[in-house]
């Protein structure tokens, strides 16, 4: 019993210095060569309603570098990120639930929660170094089979935007799911907590 109290006791210290070392950065201030479209600070979202009360890009400070990374080698190509979400609390995630509890396109908040809830995962796509539009055959947060990236029944064009994009992700420590071809967790993103904390959001 003393043995089993010890381990849990040492489990919850570890687990606290964890949390103290991954803090959140906001990517922005390490790199200013992304574009940005934060939908969930505006309207237009598959909820309709506005659930950040601003557009900032969170991430766990390992995951922001890697992101960095990635976003430096798409330059070189041509292109370059443009940022729909990161850091998403707990309680957005709840809202997101009750309204699509469908573990497929949305995250249980009860069941593990999501990467997003970590700060460990990125909606993003690519746009032209000018900031144009790239094609990806479906628009973010699109809940259905075009959106799969398992899906080959697009035009080639189409195609070879979305393996750009899932190669140079996966080649910075980025994977992918199935239903989504936005989404990217990072390798290693269950050692970080769940958080809850709102968007430091100046009022």
């Amino acid at each position: 019993m003393y043995g089993r109290l010890l381990f849990v006791f040492f489990l919850f210290i570890g687990s606290s210095e964890m949390s103290a070392q991954d803090k959140l950065v906001d990517i922005s201030e390490l790199s200013t060569e992304f574009d940005y479209e934060i939908r969930y600070a505006t309207e237009n979202n598959f909820i309709g309603e506005v659930l950040y009360d601003c557009a900032k890009c969170l991430l766990v400070k390992e995951v922001a570098e890697a992101l960095v990374k990635a976003n430096r080698y798409f330059c070189e190509k041509g292109y370059k990120i443009k940022i729909h979400d990161c850091y998403r609390p707990l309680d957005v995630q709840k809202k997101m639930w009750e309204k699509v509890p469908r573990a497929t396109y949305v995250a249980n908040p009860y069941d593990g929660a999501s990467v997003h809830n970590r700060g460990a995962a990125v909606d993003i796509t690519l746009v032209t170094l000018e900031g144009c539009y790239v094609e990806m055959g479906s628009d973010y947060d699109y809940f259905g089979r075009e959106a799969h990236i398992d899906n080959y029944n697009f035009s080639e064009e189409i195609l070879a935007n979305r393996k750009l994009l899932i190669d140079g992700m996966r080649k910075h420590g980025f994977n992918t799911i199935r239903t989504e071809w936005w989404h990217f967790s990072y390798k290693k993103n269950w050692q970080y907590p769940v958080l809850n904390e709102p968007l430091p959001c100046a009022k």
